[in-house]
């Protein structure tokens, strides 16, 4: 059997429009490496003719390989899946619209022999609007402050991973995973380079504001608790106000004679209290909800098919993996 140097692991969601010019670029960049490789492309669940063209693709490369859930579960479970696919002694991770440029690849594998772990693309913001970089930027400072890890503005999920990393990350077995987290937490020799950001090749980009919204969320509540400290320094500070207000209240109307503050003062206190304690439950609500999930213990993602015939039964101890024959 032939030993697989490097797998590039593709997550894909109703990319049909672009999937055949991805393949030919990146075996383009792959073959002139020397490197035996194999491609791990995983179906998030599309309702196009995605899974249509990984079979083809598969009948037509032997190193092609691909997986394709029942349902979408999201570009976490699909990137978990691809590395559980994965055979190669290093393991690259990209996306299928050409925004990750498969010629970046052959640098990513030169890095690599110099003794690193992780080789992270990083992009710039070129082409980006206004306010979606200044959003952006905010975020990755917010996340500075917080995160009990490092999540450096624009490193994405286009990275290299050695086989002891790769190992490392699928040894998490969290139900909720926010992939940088994960990567940072792991830690290991990384080092990053910086490429022009570059537009979809084809189709319609799949994050929209929402979205991204949520994922942000994700990412500031998987990696720290500092949110419920928050609101047990806003309560405090609530309380010291209320009381030093209350002595001034006091003091003034005994010294001056001043009557106290009526309707106005109470429902404007009552109205930002109740914002805060509303906002406070919702951050508790959201670890409690992560709690429930975890115990659950659901798998990741729940396979529809795959090229692999021998259709290998996962070991029953390992968590996150649903198949079907």
């Amino acid at each position: 059997m032939t030993t697989v140097r490097t797998s590039v692991v593709v997550p894909c969601f109703n990319e049909s429009e672009v999937i055949g010019a991805f393949h030919e670029a990146l075996v383009a960049a792959l073959e002139p490496t020397g490197a035996t490789f194999e491609i791990c492309y995983v179906d998030d669940g599309s309702d196009d003719r995605t899974r249509a063209h990984l079979k083809d693709l598969a009948a037509a490369d032997r190193r092609v390989r691909y997986t394709s859930f029942s349902r979408n579960f999201g570009k976490e479970a699909a990137m978990l899946a691809g590395l559980r696919m994965a055979q190669g002694d290093v393991v690259v991770l990209m996306d299928a619209d050409l925004q990750h440029p498969p010629d970046l690849i052959p640098r990513m594998l030169e890095l690599h022999r110099h003794g690193y772990d992780q080789v992270v693309a990083r992009r710039d913001r070129t082409g980006e609007g206004m306010v979606r970089t200044s959003l952006s930027q905010a975020y990755y400072r917010l996340v500075r402050r917080f995160m009990e890890v490092e999540v450096v503005d624009g490193a994405g999920d286009f990275r290299l991973l050695s086989r002891r990393a790769v190992a490392a990350v699928l040894s998490l077995p969290e139900a909720n995973r926010f992939s940088k987290g994960l990567f940072s937490w792991i830690g290991f020799d990384t080092v990053s380079f910086t490429y022009t950001n570059v537009r979809r090749a084809a189709g319609r980009s799949k994050w929209g504001g929402r979205r991204l919204l949520n994922y942000g969320i994700d990412g500031l509540l998987s990696f720290n608790s500092r949110p419920l400290r928050l609101a047990i320094h806003t309560g405090l500070w609530l309380l010291l106000s209320a009381l030093a207000y209350a002595a001034w209240i006091v003091g003034n109307a005994v010294v001056s004679g001043v009557d106290t503050p009526g309707y106005a003062t109470l429902i404007t206190a009552i109205v930002g209290i109740g914002g805060i304690q509303l906002v406070t439950l919702g951050v508790i609500g959201e670890y409690v909800g992560r709690i429930y999930h975890e115990a659950k213990r659901r798998p990741h993602y729940v396979i529809r098919e795959t090229d692999e015939t021998a259709t290998a039964q996962p070991d029953p101890s390992v968590r996150g993996a649903a198949w079907s024959k």
